[in-house]
């Protein structure tokens, strides 16, 4: 069945007409009619420095956020998550969905004024794909069932055969090879963000330097201080610029979230993440400030299975053992206290069409999964003579901590295990726990878009982000299966059940967003459970 999807956006050329008008003028916002701030600039907290700004290398959430403000691909999001039109302005998939055309708006512009076309998106798609980038998400490109994808990554063809065409300067054409029903919504991911040639070839890896940078978002770069901050000021050559109102975006890197809470008290922050525990308090002091939202995501930890791994977690029985032990309910009630949900599937029962599977460990009480840790622990030779000793690592993070601590002495009391804790900065971490050089690590992932497969992908042999590197057949055959199939559905189900039985992770919780939004500042997506959000879309009042 071919559809169209045609968004003529009539009521942002409304919106236009309301600033150019005089809306924006008078500081009134054109729809709402709010009076708007004088300063309309935007000031949040990072955990962690941004490791890099280039599309194609990015692999980290706040990354993403910063990327989705200085480029734009071809379909965005609004803010309950539904796709809009970005630098394409319609789209269309032939008969049985393996050929996606693309009419890119002729009004789009990179920052230097040079016109955005589809030979854009063609060399950044075969850019990602290319081994020579060596693009940590080029696995994604892959899964985006691209024709000759798999076969460029691994080396075997050359990158100009990928199934990516520039028609004509606004058409792109991509061609999979098999039916990808959600594949347009893959596109909003930042990977797939069109990237500047010229800018590549002249200034190689320093093209992302703030006065090097061609981008093509509504913001561009204009500071960026490693481990400190960056800024990110209106591009006046974005094709949407009437419609922006906040002229300044700021990031601060502040390690510890108390700090920055304390920091937001004092006004240098119009956001930040609520410290793990103090969400009930903040929300009786500060009740139009503290914010608290279901989000597409998952904490866990990863065995490391490889053969680098300790020998004790390729025995099944350790893996369950240590993961019966862990009581979800103290992590989510007595550390986090923001509405976070107990996890016992990878998959999170936010995720669009799925349904959670009642898996056999998750109908115990934490009593019956204890005796049970305890048996299982036994039978593999463990106990009070024989303790289980392994290292624990987790990135920086008071809350990170938190957890890890709680979980250590959860495994010393009921089973008697050594665990050892470790942290580290987040770039030397991801190197760490991406060569295998841990044995159990940390893990946390947001989906890249809104399907189960965003997460039980994770878990196939060839993932890219399968660090622990465990490998089953029948899970990497369920989901090429579920690729192409009407209704997934069993196939999801039925991976949930492998993983709680062979159990290559431990499921921790699936998250909420828990933040402290100042109350001028509006236009926050909480109903996106992505929390794929665009600083064009936000704005500050007047108080």
């Amino acid at each position: 069945m071919k559809f169209t999807t045609m968004f003529k956006l009539a009521s942002a050329t409304a919106i236009v007409a309301a600033l150019t008008s005089g809306a924006y003028a008078d500081k009134m916002h054109p729809e709402t009619g709010e009076k708007l701030a004088e300063d309309q600039t935007f000031t949040y907290r990072l955990l962690d420095g941004i490791p890099t700004l280039d599309p194609q290398l990015n692999e980290d959430v706040s990354g993403s956020d910063i990327l989705r403000d200085l480029f734009e691909g071809l379909l965005n999001q609004d803010a309950k998550g539904n796709l809009i039109p970005g630098v394409a302005e319609s789209w269309e998939a032939n008969d049985d969905n393996t050929v996606y055309t693309f009419k890119l708006r002729d009004d789009a512009k990179w920052s230097n004024g040079d016109p955005v076309t589809a030979g854009d998106f063609v060399y950044a798609w075969q850019r990602a794909a290319d081994p020579a980038t060596a693009s940590p998400y080029s696995w994604f490109v892959e899964l985006m069932s691209i024709e000759n994808a798999a076969e460029i990554i691994a080396g075997d063809k050359d990158p100009s055969e990928l199934g990516v065409e520039a028609v004509d300067d606004h058409t792109f054409k991509v061609t999979l090879t098999s039916a990808l029903p959600y594949f347009a919504a893959m596109t909003t991911h930042a990977t797939t963000f069109p990237v500047h040639k010229a800018t590549i070839d002249e200034h190689g890896d320093q093209w992302t330097r703030p006065e090097n940078m061609v981008s093509n978002g509504a913001y561009k770069l204009t500071e960026w201080v490693l481990n400190e901050r960056t800024t990110r000021e209106r591009n006046e050559m974005y094709w949407n610029n009437d419609k922006t109102i906040l002229d300044k975006v700021v990031t601060l890197v502040i390690n510890d979230e108390n700090v920055a809470l304390t920091r937001y008290r004092a006004g240098e922050l119009d956001r930040t993440e609520i410290p793990s525990g103090q969400y009930p308090a903040l929300s009786k002091e500060l009740p139009n400030e503290a914010t608290v939202f279901p989000r597409l995501c998952s904490y866990y930890y990863t065995f490391n299975m490889s053969d680098k791994g300790p020998e004790a977690f390729k025995d099944q029985r350790v893996r369950q053992a240590l993961s019966y032990a862990v009581d979800r309910k103290v992590i989510t009630d007595n550390i986090l206290q923001a509405g976070q949900y107990q996890a016992y599937t990878f998959t999170p029962g936010a995720t669009a069409g799925f349904e959670v599977p009642d898996v056999a460990f998750g109908q115990m009480t934490q009593e019956e999964r204890d005796a049970k840790a305890k048996e299982l622990m036994a039978e593999a030779g463990y106990g009070a003579d024989n303790p289980l000793k392994f290292d624990m690592l987790y990135n920086t993070s008071e809350a990170h901590k938190k957890i890890a601590v709680a979980m250590s002495q959860m495994w010393k009391q009921k089973l008697g295990v050594e665990a050892t804790l470790a942290n580290m900065e987040w770039k030397t971490f991801l190197e760490t726990r991406g060569n295998q050089d841990f044995e159990l690590a940390r893990g946390a992932w947001c989906g890249d878009y809104n399907e189960a497969s965003t997460f039980l992908d994770l878990v196939t042999t060839p993932s890219g982000y399968n660090d622990g590197k465990y490998s089953n057949a029948e899970v990497d055959q369920l989901m090429v299966d579920a690729k192409t199939s009407s209704d997934a559905s069993a196939n999801y189900t039925r991976v949930e059940e492998i993983i709680a039985d062979e159990m290559p992770i431990i499921p921790i919780y699936h998250y909420t967003g828990n933040l402290m939004l100042k109350e001028n500042l509006k236009g926050w997506p909480v109903e996106n459970v992505e929390q794929n959000w665009y600083s064009r879309d936000l704005y500050k009042v007047a108080e």
